[in-house]
């Protein structure tokens, strides 16, 4: 057949969320990918390190050579059979490798042979890595940012899902800001977040959005940090500030903190109760020895009441302590720094109607 490629046309594979195939080895693929990749590698961690000494050895043709003594047989055939079964299931899936070489045409050519024809990616991960984080650079330059603000458990995130125009970057980041919400999931690499952030900002933009709509996150969302140009560009955006009652604000927290979190330690009250009570440890410098003391009093006394009755309403308590000691001051601090980029205050309701407008 004739060789099959794509030029640079990555802006379809973005929007049609293709499925790809990452000929790599396990040890590229971990370091970073892209949305809607699977590992399906040529050769494997051990046989790259085997030919990459082949190849510093005696060169390009005898590395290549034993590539193919390596990957043969057996071996082979299920490589060519993974490809097949992912073809089979995603009729649109493309190829890469590295720099679209090699690796990438050995793998189109074999699945050729077998009768699946599918288009390897031109350039490969690095030529589409470089087109999403130029993509992140010049999104700067296609809309204007929003940033949605408010004390903790005011609903931000539940109001971003509502919006079409949002961006969640915490949920890009498998992040929850909060010691208190954090996932039991590992947060992706830098790179995985990077690539998952151009996908977003090019689907949004492609609908011709003019305004997107993001937390207040700042530079660092856990382990990961948002790139520094986009970052910046973020932070003197308008701020629109989220209102809610304590009594609201503690039963989002509450769900959050306790129900949400409760299901991912399996309900094992004795796990989650021990990662609470570090989250606690955590913030006692700057809570006070006084007033972490007596939080960890309400919590405690919460377990027990949960331990013994089966209802987890005392949770409500340590929860609504926690806010107003602790996290209302330190938040109402940071805001009073940045009040002139304060545009619009109101509730859930209000805020939607505001941005409505505006955007």
């Amino acid at each position: 057949m004739s060789e099959l490629i794509i030029s640079h046309d990555f802006k379809s594979i973005v929007l049609n969320s293709t499925p790809l195939i990452d000929v790599r080895a396990p040890v590229e693929f971990e370091k970073g990918s892209f949305p809607y990749a699977v590992n399906l590698p040529l050769i494997n961690d051990k046989e790259r390190h085997e030919i990459g000494i082949c190849y510093k050895k005696y060169g390009n043709d005898e590395a290549v050579k034993l590539g193919h003594k390596l990957v043969s047989g057996k071996v082979k055939e299920e490589r060519i059979g993974a490809w097949s079964d992912f073809m089979q299931a995603h009729r649109d899936a493309m190829l890469f490798c590295f720099r679209g070489g090699q690796r990438s045409k050995i793998s189109q050519e074999w699945m050729s042979q077998s009768g699946a024809n599918i288009i390897r990616l031109q350039g490969g991960y690095k030529a589409f890595r470089s087109y999403l984080i130029n993509a992140i650079e010049e999104s700067s330059t296609l809309f204007k940012p929003l940033i949605l603000g408010g004390r903790t458990g005011c609903g931000k995130t539940i109001l971003l899902k509502k919006l079409e125009n949002s961006i969640d970057l915490e949920e890009l980041a498998n992040h929850r800001g909060s010691s208190f919400g954090k996932k039991t999931t590992p947060q992706p690499s830098q790179i995985d977040f990077e690539n998952a952030l151009a996908y977003e900002l090019i689907q949004k933009l492609d609908k011709g959005l003019k305004h997107l709509i993001f937390e207040d996150e700042g530079k660092r969302i856990g382990s990961l940090f948002v790139p520094k140009s986009f970052a910046d560009y973020l932070l003197e955006a308008p701020l629109i500030i989220l209102e809610a009652p304590i009594k609201e604000r503690v039963e989002i927290t509450f769900n959050e903190y306790v129900l949400e979190a409760q299901k991912m330690y399996a309900n094992n009250l004795a796990e989650w109760s021990n990662a609470i009570l570090n989250a606690m440890g955590r913030i006692q410098k700057r809570l006070g020895n006084e007033r972490h003391q007596e939080l960890c009093e309400i919590f405690k006394n919460a377990v027990y009441e949960q331990t013994t009755s089966g209802s987890s309403e005392a949770h409500k308590e340590w929860i609504k302590y926690l806010l107003v000691e602790y996290y209302d001051p330190m938040y109402d601090y940071q805001i009073q720094k940045r009040a002139a980029q304060i545009k619009f205050r109101g509730s859930s309701e209000e805020v939607v109607a505001f941005l409505h407008a505006v955007s």
